[in-house]
């Protein structure tokens, strides 16, 4: 395969704004070359590109380690905090895990060309719908290097070129894994211009990415709140997104309370920075007295500061637990990402699905029950891209999904909700199969 517009990473580009605008027009004109021949490529040159780019990451370890090393010599000297520089840290087991992600992805069923749904009509005609590539995948992201490989191989599988955006805090990082990316591809016999890395820590690269509708599909920001809803507030471009995490537990009176006490336990502390860790425990109050002195407790032992309504405080006070602190109308619509929780007890499963209504980011919310029908009710009217029934949040993921992987995790309504894969990256067209037939009205 071959292309006529080529970008490479070794191409200079100005850091002048003026020059940003001309850049940006040929990476997204380079990717709309490469998109057309992705759509066209079979299963076997995608996953050659990234079997041989996984073994090209295994093979420049050390590379990609000194890369890492002048990021991570920077954000210190910058004076970046020790969770900013974790996040931008490689390691020889992290860059494994990297290049075994591309071989995991390319292990993933193809979804693309996929034909379903096909009906014959009285006409004799066949209609159904075939999975096609979205096109031209722009990504925004942060911090974590890994992302390049991620985003790359997900967007690389799903026949769609990606222009990659990553932080400035990375670049050198992202150089280098990208680097090896265009080595799998060229191996592969794919344009290189299918993953384009920007070049620049230009911001006005970002601004130009906003303004690419007809060029770039889609953009999926990837990263905090400032940025995603700055990305979802500027864009011309459709947006694949999530603002918030704000993740409920409701242990209902009908619960299993070993269950729940496990659930909220794992939800809470399992991890506490990924957006799908709860952030509020709602516990019925015919219940509240046997579930919350023991999931106190656990809280109280691992650190956790509980913030709490008025009743549940007094239940958690008496049972000889300490360090309690009042929720306020804030904390109930806060994200905290940390060892922090709001607790309230609430009457029944309707005051807690209009709690989740009213305070909710439409992430993910669970119920603990073992009364069916409640359940049911709480899986209809409950109106986030997850819910679950008797399990922990922190399983609203791509992998535990069976996806394989995820690109991001989309609270929209619209193409792509909750985690977003394979299948997310694409979309269906009509398609009918004829012998000849015609419309002959009369």
């Amino acid at each position: 395969m071959t292309v006529t517009i080529v970008i490479t990473m070794n191409e200079a580009v100005s850091h002048a704004a003026s020059d940003i605008p001309a850049y940006m027009h040929r990476l997204g004109e380079a990717a709309k070359n490469a998109a057309r021949l992705l759509a066209r490529a079979g299963t076997r040159e995608k996953n050659a590109a990234l079997l041989a780019a996984a073994d090209e990451i295994d093979t420049h370890t050390t590379a990609i380690l000194a890369a890492n090393a002048k990021d991570v010599a920077r954000a210190r000297d910058s004076g970046n905090d020790s969770a900013f520089v974790d996040r931008l840290t490689l390691t020889e087991k992290s860059i494994r895990a990297m290049a075994q992600g591309l071989r995991e992805v390319a292990a993933l069923a193809d979804p693309i060309g996929e034909i379903s749904d096909l009906k014959f009509r009285p006409s004799g005609i066949q209609v159904g719908k075939m999975r096609v590539p979205l096109g031209v995948i722009g990504m925004i992201y942060e911090s974590r290097p890994n992302v390049t490989a991620d985003a790359a191989a997900l967007c690389l599988k799903s026949g769609n070129a990606c222009i990659l955006r990553g932080g400035s805090e990375a670049f050198e990082s992202n150089r280098a894994i990208h680097d090896c990316l265009a080595t799998g591809l060229r191996e592969a016999g794919l344009p290189e211009s299918s993953v384009q890395l920007i070049n620049t820590t230009d911001r006005a690269a970002v601004g130009e990415m906003l303004k690419m509708q007809g060029v770039i599909d889609v953009i999926i920001p990837r990263g905090g709140k400032s940025l995603t809803s700055r990305i979802a507030q500027d864009s011309r471009v459709p947006v694949i997104k999530h603002l918030d995490g704000i993740c409920h537990v409701y242990v209902d009176d009908k619960a299993d309370i070993d269950k729940a006490v496990r659930i909220a336990d794992d939800a809470k502390t399992q991890r506490y920075s990924p957006c799908n860790t709860m952030e509020t425990l709602l516990v019925a109050e015919a219940i509240a007295n046997k579930v919350l002195p023991r999931i106190g407790r656990i809280y109280a032992d691992k650190g956790v500061e509980m913030r709490c309504s008025p009743q549940s405080r007094a239940i958690l006070a008496a049972a000889g637990i300490t360090g309690l602190k009042d929720a306020t109308e804030a904390d109930f619509h806060t994200e905290y990402l940390a060892p922090i929780v709001s607790i309230s007890t609430v009457p029944g499963i309707d005051e807690a699905m209009a709690h989740i209504a009213r305070y909710g980011s439409q992430h993910t919310d669970a119920i603990v029950t073992e009364d069916h029908s409640r359940a049911m009710r709480f899986l209809r009217e409950v109106d986030s891209s997850s819910v679950v029934v008797n399990a922990s949040t922190r399983f609203a993921d791509g992998f535990e999904y069976g996806l394989g992987a995820e690109i991001g995790i989309s609270t929209d309504k619209l193409h792509a909700r909750g985690p977003v894969g394979l299948e997310g990256l694409s979309s269906q067209k009509w398609i009918v199969l004829g012998s000849g037939q015609i419309r002959a009205d009369s």
